[in-house]
């Protein structure tokens, strides 16, 4: 039984998330199958391992067993691994692709150097459009990717990195939170029609009943460096001042230094989430795994 790694994964999966659902979404397999691959272990134990509850999962008696003797095994196996990639001395240039937000403002240099160090191998970085990410993922052109859009595809395996806050920013002086109404008296640069961008902060606006219809556009870009640059660039005028939507990662050190300023819609949080994404055939690379969780981690 224990040769069978795969089904002692998906059981540390399960205790670790304590959700059959998250589990199956980490691991790239259904849930049916998650919970066929338990009632496996659990038949040939002849025990019950996992009780399920409304809040979630807990393991019984026998399970939290079970997990002890596993937890070890799979730190066997993890320092065999690696025991293994030395005698083969794999080198390789470690393909990594993210969207223009994260490319550009949350992955710094200095982290594709330290990512390089901990697999021993190059890393290179391509920023292009989600949608061209998911597909070159699909063709091997990248190994893993980066993205702020959920375009889900079932080849592939997302995992949530963390959750990205927009706001809305200037280079005139804004208050801290906005109301509703004052969104009208401000001239807006906008993301272009048809991008996720615009899509969420459409949705927000529609939830919050504002109409885009009637705000003061003075242009539609195509990314945030060019919505960036454009309100950097616009005539400071406190009594309309220029604004966009952002993510907050994007302007940090601009506002740090007073240079940029960013205001929130009061009692409203506009916020996505970012998600690491690989290949399902990746899911047990152990390339992948060790960038993946190097970057979960929050090193970089």
């Amino acid at each position: 039984m224990l040769k069978d790694f795969v089904k002692m994964e998906t059981f540390l999966t399960v205790a670790r998330e304590r959700s059959f659902s998250k589990a199956s979404a980490k691991l790239g397999i259904s849930q049916p199958a998650v919970t066929q691959q338990i009632k496996y272990i659990e038949a040939y134990l002849e025990a019950k391992i996992i009780d399920r509850k409304k809040n979630g999962i807990r393991l019984t008696p026998e399970g939290e067993e079970l997990y002890k003797v596993v937890t070890q095994l799979e730190k066997a196996i993890l320092v065999l691994e690696k025991d293994v990639l030395k005698i083969i001395k794999k080198e390789m240039t470690f393909r990594l692709a993210a969207s223009y937000t994260i490319g550009s403002y949350v992955i710094p240099g200095e982290c594709l150097n330290s990512i390089s160090e901990s697999i021993g191998n190059d890393v290179v970085l391509n920023i292009d459009m989600t949608e061209k990410i998911i597909t070159g993922l699909k063709e091997r052109k990248f190994d893993v990717g980066l993205i702020e859009s959920p375009l889900f595809d079932d080849s592939l395996i997302y995992r949530e990195w963390f959750d990205d806050e927009l706001v809305i920013f200037s280079n005139t002086p804004l208050p801290k939170t906005v109301n509703t109404e004052e969104l009208y008296e401000y001239k807006w640069v906008c993301r272009e029609e048809g991008s996720h961008t615009r899509k969420l902060i459409g949705e927000v606006f529609e939830e919050l009943g504002v109409s885009c219809k009637s705000f003061n556009v003075l242009s539609e870009v195509s990314n945030t460096t060019a919505a960036l640059q454009s309100v950097k660039r616009a005539k400071v005028d406190p009594s309309e001042p220029t604004v966009s939507v952002i993510s907050k990662h994007a302007i940090a050190d601009e506002v740090a230094r007073g240079e940029l300023f960013e205001s929130r819609i009061y009692g409203f949080t506009m916020s996505r989430k970012f998600y690491i994404v690989y290949t399902k055939e990746n899911k047990n690379n152990v390339f992948i795994d060790n960038v993946v969780n190097y970057i979960i981690s929050g090193k970089c």
